[in-house]
């Protein structure tokens, strides 16, 4: 059995689809199916079932898959270990986000820590629609930048950003001109979403239900900024983002039309309760100073 085996078992897991999890790990789909069909047979069991769709783990799969979670999570901090004395660093901070994080907060607070703290190594960690908080959970990460609504159990959080939300359209869209629009006047377009995240997330960004008591015209599904905006260039659908996302997204294929009667989004700094360490309390004294500012210079956020 080789810890390459057991990452590769933890990835099949996750996509739940052999070809898209040969995809995220760079081989090929026959060399994945027969690593796993050599480690069922090593083990003496079989950790899925085949289906059209995919595959789904057994009884026996969950174990092994949970156990092996651990011994790649594991792997994972004696390699950061032995690379920061190699380094000569302090620590290392992972720091969470998704797509466009809190704006520019999250570079800014990066940077001015990096400043402060020169020996520890920060490292970005970019997830998928509302998978920040389970990453925290997870130990994947030590503090992240997580958008509301989320599941916060087990964390501390502090709202530190809030932004405007927009929605993006293909470049020739009839109203890509416009300065704003209600969400009632693009309800009859179809809206991207995705099943990667809980409903209450998917919900709340589709703005499910309208103010009129409707529901939205639902799309594709995505599973990504990256497939969710190539579906909007190609005028498969629109989709519903955050201010930043049309400032650090932008396409000449793409237009971001601010809109004028949602809530905005929200996003709250979090940290594993217990995992208040000297490098994550550090972490959040500098982005509750660069919050401050930015709602001191007329920022987005609010309280």
């Amino acid at each position: 059995m080789e810890l390459r085996q057991l990452h590769y078992l933890t990835v099949i897991a996750e996509e739940g689809n052999l070809g898209r999890a040969a995809k995220r790990l760079f081989v090929s789909q026959p060399a994945l199916s027969y690593a796993l069909k050599s480690l069922e047979s090593e083990l003496g069991v079989r950790l899925f079932d085949r289906h059209a769709g995919g595959v789904s783990a057994t009884a026996a799969g969950h174990d092994v898959i949970a156990e092996a979670l651990l011994t790649v999570r594991q792997a994972e901090r004696v390699s950061a270990t032995a690379e920061r004395h190699l380094r000569g660093e302090t620590g290392v901070l992972r720091v969470g986000f998704e797509a466009s994080g809190a704006g520019e907060l999250t570079t800014r607070a990066r940077a001015e820590f990096s400043r402060r703290h020169p020996g520890v190594r920060v490292v970005p960690r970019r997830y998928d629609w509302g998978q920040e908080a389970d990453a925290l959970r997870d130990g994947l990460t030590d503090v992240a930048f997580v958008w509301l609504p989320n599941d916060l159990t087990g964390l501390h959080s502090e709202l530190v950003h809030t932004e405007s939300r927009v929605v993006g359209l293909p470049s020739g869209h009839a109203l890509a001109a416009r300065s704003g629009v209600s969400v009632l006047e693009v309800g009859d377009e179809p809206l991207l979403w995705t099943q990667q995240a809980p409903r209450e997330w998917v919900d709340w960004w589709a703005v499910n239900p309208r103010p009129d008591g409707s529901s939205p015209r639902w799309g594709p599904t995505n599973d990504n900024v990256e497939e969710m905006l190539e579906q909007v260039a190609e005028g498969a659908a629109i989709c519903f983002a955050p201010l930043s996302m049309a400032r650090y997204y932008a396409r000449p294929d793409l237009s971001w039309v601010p809109l004028t009667d949602v809530e905005p989004l929200r996003v709250v700094l979090a940290w594993s309760v217990g995992g208040d360490d000297a490098l994550v309390r550090g972490f959040a004294d500098v982005v509750r100073e660069l919050s401050a500012s930015e709602a001191g210079d007329g920022g987005e956020r609010t309280r």
